[in-house]
């Protein structure tokens, strides 16, 4: 048994025209940063699209490294979700496809320093029937307009790392 790992980078999402995460990069100090930028209030969402590679069995987990723009405390809610197809078997429309129910989380940062890198954890147990091959698309969304998210600034997203069973 392998886990396999896939990494979703900033500069490869896609967004709808409204309610999207902003693409941005920073030249820090030492190199660029790569992020999507999250509203504080809004319900904002980028999406990838992977193949299921080698895809076994059992939950998704996923990991989103993200860090506070401008807080040192506070609470943002995660959510993701996912929608599989099947290549030549599923009949379903890929344009009016609809994504399996989200699962969320809430990350709290850990204070003191506003742009330290945090990692919060969502396992994706709303499948979707997907099978190794599959076309799946993935979205990634703040609840900015959640009472439980309270982190008063955006949220930066650099990475989503997946991993999931390959037996």
């Amino acid at each position: 048994m392998a886990t396999v790992r896939q990494t979703l980078l900033p500069e490869e999402a896609q967004v709808l025209g409204s309610n999207l995460a902003a693409f941005d990069k920073i030249n820090g100090t030492n190199f660029p940063v790569a992020r999507l930028l999250y509203d504080a209030a809004t319900d904002e969402a980028a999406f990838w699209k992977i193949e299921a590679v080698s895809y076994g069995s059992g939950n998704l987990t996923v990991d989103l490294i993200w860090y506070a723009v401008n807080a040192t405390t506070g609470v943002v809610r995660w959510e993701v979700a996912i929608a599989a197809i099947t290549p030549e078997s599923d009949s379903q429309d890929v344009e009016t496809k609809s994504l399996a129910t989200a699962h969320t989380v809430d990350d709290t940062h850990l204070g003191t320093t506003s742009k330290r890198l945090h990692k919060a954890t969502i396992t994706v147990s709303n499948l979707d029937s997907v099978a190794a091959g599959d076309e799946v698309y993935v979205r990634v969304r703040r609840i900015g307009s959640n009472a439980a998210d309270t982190m008063a600034n955006d949220a930066a997203l650099t990475e989503v790392r997946i991993s999931y069973s390959d037996t």
